[in-house]
């Protein structure tokens, strides 16, 4: 068989995979990415650049990920419906399979109001679900959206998405996922998990429907590096659902690094117990160094 990536290969033959995720710098340093790529490299088959996190400008997915590609190291181009209509989304995902990015997780984007730049204009022209379909037609049928064809080279890409169990209306986020799927996404990512119990009780609904058979789900996890991270994502992140416990391990420790460390690890012990989730995305928001640990320690070294 042929594998568009990496990754895919990973998880179609069955491994327990792991990404990880490389945040652009607000600059154009690109020793930035490569110092991230260095200390990240083979602790997972592929590495997400993101695409202007919570709105706030960045240097591109697509620069980030060329400076990996450069560095041997597979990337996962992340890609933002807030900031360009179906055209630029579209020459995008050519220009990204041109340069040799075989992985792009296609997500809606925080709105603009949480960035930087609070009065710009969101584009929002399509969304995660319709851009899936979008990339899945660009690939498999050779046509762009407007139905013409594709005249030379199709993109060939494995098509990912975000997925979030502990946003509100609950009962909707199995709906979302299956529009995913039938959308024809290849793999999903989720929020960081920190409420395992209502995790479970996510993936009871999506094995329930068959779903976990359908697309490959890796689950996130995200060290707490401190007091003030913990409270700024429990209480400021919607979406991110921190329960008590864990929220006076961390306001009650002398040392939060080391807290936030061994919750993480008590997390993926559990997590990889969870049928149905085919890896792990990890998330350590600036934190990179303290990941080859969490991996080793989970023991899930050595990547193939």
């Amino acid at each position: 068989m042929s594998y568009k990536s990496n990754l895919e290969r990973a998880l179609s033959e069955g491994r327990f995979a792991v990404t990880a995720e490389i945040g652009p710098p607000k600059g154009s340093d690109p020793n930035k990415i490569r110092q991230k790529g260095e200390i990240l490299r083979g602790c997972a088959d592929a590495f997400n650049v993101t695409d202007n996190q919570t709105a706030v400008v960045r240097m591109s997915s697509m620069s980030g990920c060329c400076i990996l590609l450069e560095m041997d190291l597979e990337p996962v181009m992340q890609i933002a419906c807030r900031d360009r209509n179906r055209i630029a989304l579209q020459s995008d995902v050519l220009g990204a399979s041109a340069v040799g990015v075989r992985n792009i997780l296609c997500i809606t984007g925080d709105h603009q109001s949480f960035g930087n730049h609070p009065g710009s204009k969101g584009v929002y022209d399509v969304d995660s679900i319709q851009l899936i379909q979008i990339i899945k037609n660009m690939r498999d049928q050779g046509v762009f959206q407007s139905g013409d064809e594709i005249l030379s080279g199709k993109p060939f890409v494995f098509i990912g998405a975000a997925a979030n169990p502990f946003a509100d209306p609950y009962e909707l986020r199995v709906d979302r996922l299956e529009k995913k799927i039938e959308a024809g996404v290849d793999f999903i990512q989720t929020q960081s998990v920190f409420n395992v119990d209502k995790f479970n009780m996510w993936m009871d609904e999506v094995r329930s429907r068959g779903l976990d058979k359908k697309v490959h789900i890796l689950a996130g996890v995200t060290p707490l590096k401190s007091l003030k991270m913990t409270e700024r994502m429990k209480f400021h992140v919607p979406g991110v659902d921190i329960p008590e416990e864990i929220y006076d391990r961390m306001k009650n420790t002398t040392d939060p690094k080391k807290e936030g460390y061994e919750t993480a690890l008590d997390l993926t012990r559990e997590i990889k117990k969870v049928k149905g989730v085919h890896g792990l995305h990890i998330t350590a928001l600036f934190w990179e160094d303290i990941i080859p640990s969490l991996v080793k320690e989970s023991d899930l070294l050595p990547r193939p």
